[in-house]
């Protein structure tokens, strides 16, 4: 445990104390100073925008009208208007309008000027569009009753507009002149009262001093008394804040030290049962692969007395690739493209066994092949399919496996036209693969593929069932979309659900009930 030294201890505390008598006086002081500084910027800075405003009040209206007119009457063409030392170009008017008046609007502050400002930018636009009329029907030429009217039912009116813009402008600006001056005012009155007021709370100082030495030494106690309380009651994820710099935080820093030592070890034993946990699971899968094995064995045998050598030797073939794809040298992630081929595998072995009842079919775009799924991920559920959908219909059955992304994810379906479920049993189904798969009482091998999904990706990813009674079952997988050369076995941020031990897949048993 690292000891926080002690800067300042409690008896210094208490000589700093007396001096901190006289700091009231000079916050107050340097409060004031500034507070008449920023007044007086703000007076300055309503002037200077008074003045700008005035400027275009006085004069715009005005050239803007008749540099206009006279140019749809043909007193002047538009090429020679800057050469008349009388008039305006319109345009030049409206720029030099609108940058003056952006700018005032990014500078202030007080609500009602801003909001005519917005008002007045907004004019200056739609006047720039009636100018463009007009400009282009004197370009086209013989439009000379269009244009009058134009002045007398937009122009005028939208300079009307824009002058009484600014004078709102204006007077919203005056009034906050007067309000930064009354505000100034009541500053200078609230100091001169603050500071009688101070003089007479000195006479209560010592009593104040009792209660601030008081209150820097309890404040301290309390909050360790919260933190410890907090981890009575379980949460080890309390600590003392503590930053007096005095015998106090020491001991709140070995306060903290102890419980995050706690922490710890409790993290620790969680970590050992997962461990044992993914070691239970791995035991579980070795109790079931066998199954498949012997009767999978059972119809090669049954191929051979049968004089079907040919199709045992795919059998056997078809075999050797399945438990290829199960070793997969080890490795618990794999691509999606062996994933498929893994599950071709089964269905091939099982289509000679159920060459009556079962078809099949798989619809996976080659352009997620490279995408990384966890190993014996589909199988169970194709297993599923086949002895709990297809065989019991006692009629030919098909199962459908399909992949697709999505956003971010990638979702991936296995679907049967078999006897479904009623809505009882559904519901139970979807209860129990939410249990850890060694505690479930049916639905295993679906379990197990959505606790190793949570397990590795977190739980916002899994498993959804939809069934039907006489319809057929769907599973929906989802999982997150990564790219196995990323060279990334899990996504970022699921570290923390990487197994250490028991990395293998678990399928499900040959016939078993699993939902």
């Amino acid at each position: 445990m690292k000891m926080t030294p002690i800067r300042l201890s409690i008896n210094k505390k208490l000589l700093l104390l007396s001096l901190g008598l006289v700091l009231p006086f000079c916050v107050l002081i340097v409060f004031l100073l500034l507070s008449m500084t920023r007044y007086s910027r703000t007076y300055d800075q309503i002037v200077s925008n008074l003045t700008v405003a005035n400027n275009y009040n006085l004069n715009f209206k005005e050239e803007m009208d008749e540099s206009l007119y006279k140019l749809v009457v043909g007193y002047i063409d538009y090429e020679h208007i800057s050469e008349d030392g009388t008039l305006k170009d319109p345009y030049a008017l409206i720029g030099e309008l609108r940058d003056e008046f952006t700018d005032l609007r990014d500078i202030t502050t007080e609500a009602e000027s801003r909001v005519w400002l917005e008002s007045l930018l907004r004019n200056i636009d739609t006047l720039e569009k009636r100018v463009d009329d007009i400009m282009e029907n004197i370009r086209i030429g013989g439009r000379y009753d269009e244009n009058i009217r134009e002045l007398d039912n937009n122009i005028y009116i939208l300079t009307e507009l824009i002058q009484d813009n600014i004078q709102h402008y204006i007077y919203y600006q005056t009034r906050s002149m007067e309000q930064t001056t009354a505000d100034l005012n009541h500053q200078i009155t609230s100091f001169i009262v603050v500071c009688g007021s101070l003089l007479l709370a000195l006479a209560c100082m010592a009593v104040a001093a009792a209660f601030v030495i008081t209150s820097g030494i309890l404040r301290p106690v309390g909050e360790l008394y919260e933190a410890t309380k907090r981890v009575a009651a379980g949460d080890l994820d309390a600590r003392a804040r503590v930053d007096s710099k005095d015998e106090l935080e020491t001991l709140a820093v070995g306060f903290n030290d102890m419980a995050e030592h706690m922490q710890d070890l409790i993290g620790k034993i969680k970590e050992d049962e997962q461990r044992m946990r993914r070691a239970d699971l791995r035991l579980l899968q070795e109790q079931i692969n066998p199954h498949f094995l012997y009767n999978t064995l059972d119809t090669i045998v049954w191929l051979i007395e049968c004089n079907q050598d040919d199709e045992a030797v795919n059998m056997v073939v078809t075999l050797s690739n399945f438990f290829r794809l199960v070793l997969s040298r080890g490795k618990e992630f794999i691509s999606l493209r062996e994933e498929e081929q893994h599950i071709r595998s089964y269905l091939e072995i099982q289509e000679v066994r159920y060459r009556d009842i079962l078809d099949y079919e798989i619809r996976i775009s080659p352009s997620l092949y490279e995408y990384q799924i966890l190993k014996l991920t589909l199988q169970p559920l194709v297993e599923n399919a086949l002895y709990h959908g297809i065989k019991y219909k006692r009629a030919r059955g098909c199962i459908r496996v399909t992949g697709e992304k999505q956003g971010e994810n990638l979702l991936l379906t296995v679907s049967d036209d078999g006897v479904g479920m009623e809505e009882a049993d559904l519901l139970e189904l979807r209860r129990e693969i939410k249990r850890p798969c060694s505690e479930t009482e049916k639905g295993f091998g679906l379990a197990n593929v959505n606790e190793r999904i949570h397990m590795y990706f977190g739980p916002q990813y899994g498993m959804e069932i939809q069934s039907e009674k006489g319809k057929g079952t769907t599973v929906k997988l989802t999982i997150p979309a990564v790219l196995a050369w990323e060279g990334r076995p899990f996504p970022a941020g699921a570290e923390g659900n990487l197994p250490e031990a028991g990395r293998t897949g678990i399928s499900g048993t040959d016939g078993e009930v699993q939902g």
